[in-house]
């Protein structure tokens, strides 16, 4: 319900009951007003953080098959179609950035191949998918895997994409940290996973953080490339900071609201 402002010349009346009752009157105050104002714009503001709507749609190429003299390559690019039309223009232009060639109109090249050769074929899939929000915070991901002809596997990658929804930017972590925080976060990353990290031979001094990140169950994960921190067979490396770890580390904005637990 929108409060009713009173006029500075009517008085607010305040009625304490307690072992009698008590009724004190004081005139109105001008900056009453103002914090009432300030209100309303917070609430309406708060009410204008959308419902995030997503679905996944195939990516409209000039080509699926992409060709020069040493071979084709396969595309297969999906991204979302969300109720924001910001985010679905971010990542369509990250992806003709990154995959220029399937949005190409030149026509494909003649491939060099010996008589009766397959020719080279390789393979690159893009795809965009939601991972959720909260409130004012938003995650997406894109996935890839880029296979070359004649390469022993493919390699696969995924990139977490935060947004603020307030500001419509993209998140990096620098933006959420709390300003000078980045070595304490790291020698907390570090504590709390250094089971992992000794088992993997990672000294404190070699791992840094990554700004591929998301908001897990139970805290912030940090996502680390193919090879970094482990084999590939092991796939993306994840290292988790706990959200209980992270009240001084991270902007109060950027966390997100937490039981009070019971101290013992």
């Amino acid at each position: 319900m929108k409060p009713t402002l009173l006029k500075p010349w009517f008085l607010v009346c305040t009625i304490i009951i307690g072992g009698g009752a008590l009724v004190g009157c004081q005139p109105k105050n001008e900056p009453q007003a103002e914090n009432s104002k300030q209100a309303q714009s917070s609430q309406s503001s708060e009410e204008n953080i959308p419902a995030i709507q997503a679905k996944v749609i195939p990516v409209k190429l000039s080509k699926s098959e992409a060709c020069d003299p040493q071979g084709c390559i396969q595309y297969d690019i999906q991204t979302v179609e969300t109720n924001l039309k910001w985010i679905d223009q971010y990542f369509m232009e990250r992806i003709k950035k990154t995959d220029p060639i399937a949005f190409s109109e030149e026509p494909n090249q003649k491939i060099n191949t010996a008589e009766g050769a397959e020719p080279n074929l390789s393979q690159s899939s893009t795809y965009v998918r939601f991972i959720g929000q909260n409130y004012h915070h938003a995650t997406f991901a894109i996935q890839s895997y880029n296979y070359s002809a004649g390469a022993a596997h493919g390699m696969h990658h995924q990139e977490f994409v935060n947004f603020d929804l307030k500001t419509k930017k993209r998140l990096a972590l620098a933006d959420i940290l709390v300003k000078g925080a980045e070595q304490k976060v790291l020698d907390t990353l570090y504590d709390t996973n250094s089971l992992w990290l000794d088992q993997h031979n990672i000294e404190r001094d070699k791992l840094k953080l990554s700004d591929n990140f998301y908001y897990g169950v139970n805290g912030i994960v940090f996502v680390y490339p193919l090879y970094e921190l482990a084999s590939y067979a092991e796939g993306m490396s994840e290292l988790t900071l706990p959200y209980t770890a992270l009240t001084q580390l991270v902007k109060a904005e950027y966390l997100p609201s937490l039981p009070s637990y019971p101290t013992p």
